[in-house]
């Protein structure tokens, strides 16, 4: 189905009071030690098919959000690789519902199928889906459904799977490196990006201090690495910088003050301040970055998952100058 011919389509506005909080029921429930929900559909995509999703121009898009950390990977991925023309991409809205993400005016409509809601990919995929609805979604143009919304997964695959027709040249999981970059990863992964969610939905004051000085020394530890190095692994990109730059991307404006991390900022870490405004000077990473959505999320109701408990620290979101020089 292609809905560009048709009239768009749009979900009502967000109404918390009619639909409640996204969350409950899909994972996020609140008094509970925060664990990151299952993404069932796991597919992959590779150059010769071999695991039932071939690589071609035009069947494949990405339906991901703003705000979403995990799927601004995706279209940093995209970027870089020049897929532009090879896998289409759209937005849902920035603001979610009980009802999960849904497409609206803001952001556009859904060009694909006409769905108002995401749930509807979810739903044609597997009828009676009742686990988490989620960004990114790679979905097949061509069979109706859901190939995968297994972030760490996405990625790998649009860097690699589909060079016959984007930027070949850029190796961004390189043979010789991949040991070294599975444990970045999961470093980072551990350490910095899940860590913040962890952090806000600790049960115990003492869970609490453990995260998040976790992720103060995780910091730390990557200023250390990155006062010799350009990008994590040197002069060249990796699929570890694509990981690591979404969180340092929103720390100031929007996980600091869910979590209550710390009362330092990002530019209180020399190294790694100097390397995430390198990143934000490479287009791939500027043109997929809005600042403001992430300011906006920090204005919303917390997560549902989010534990307002008295010992939090109490943090305010803190613009920084993402151009400063140096």
């Amino acid at each position: 189905m292609d809905a560009t011919t048709t009239a768009p389509r749009y979900a009502s506005p967000v109404d918390y009071d009619a639909y409640g909080q996204y969350g409950p029921g899909r994972g996020f429930d609140p008094g509970r030690a925060w664990t990151r929900p299952l993404y069932r559909f796991q597919g992959r995509v590779t150059a010769d098919g071999s695991s039932g999703w071939r690589a071609e121009p035009g069947r494949y898009h990405l339906y991901i959000a703003w705000g979403c950390p995990w799927a601004q990977r995706t279209a940093i991925v995209r970027k870089l690789k020049r897929l532009e023309d090879v896998v289409s991409l759209s937005y849902v809205d920035d603001e979610r519902d009980g009802r999960g993400w849904a497409f609206r005016e803001r952001r556009g409509p859904d060009p694909v199928n006409g769905f108002i809601l995401l749930a509807e990919a979810y739903e044609a995929t597997e009828p009676g889906y009742d686990g988490h609805v989620s960004v990114p979604v790679l979905w097949d143009r061509r069979i109706g459904k859901i190939v995968s919304n297994n972030f760490p997964d996405i990625t790998l695959d649009l860097g690699r799977a589909f060079d016959a027709w984007g930027d070949a040249a850029l190796d961004l999981y390189p043979e010789e490196l991949r040991p070294e970059i599975d444990a970045l990863n999961e470093f980072i992964y551990e350490a910095v990006n899940d860590r913040p969610y962890r952090t806000a939905g600790a049960v115990t004051e003492e869970d609490h201090e453990r995260l998040r000085r976790g992720m103060l020394a995780a910091f730390e530890e990557l200023d250390a690495r990155l006062a010799a190095r350009r990008y994590l692994f040197g002069e060249r990109l990796t699929e570890s910088d694509v990981r690591l730059w979404p969180t340092l991307a929103r720390y100031d404006l929007f996980y600091n003050p869910m979590a209550g991390v710390s009362e330092r900022h990002l530019p209180d870490f020399p190294n790694l301040w100097r390397y995430a405004r390198e990143l934000y000077r490479l287009p791939a990473f500027r043109e997929t970055t809005d600042f403001a959505a992430f300011a906006e999320t920090a204005g919303r109701p917390r997560p549902s998952f989010v534990n307002a408990a008295p010992w939090r620290l109490a943090i305010e979101p803190h613009p920084l100058d993402w151009d400063e020089a140096g």
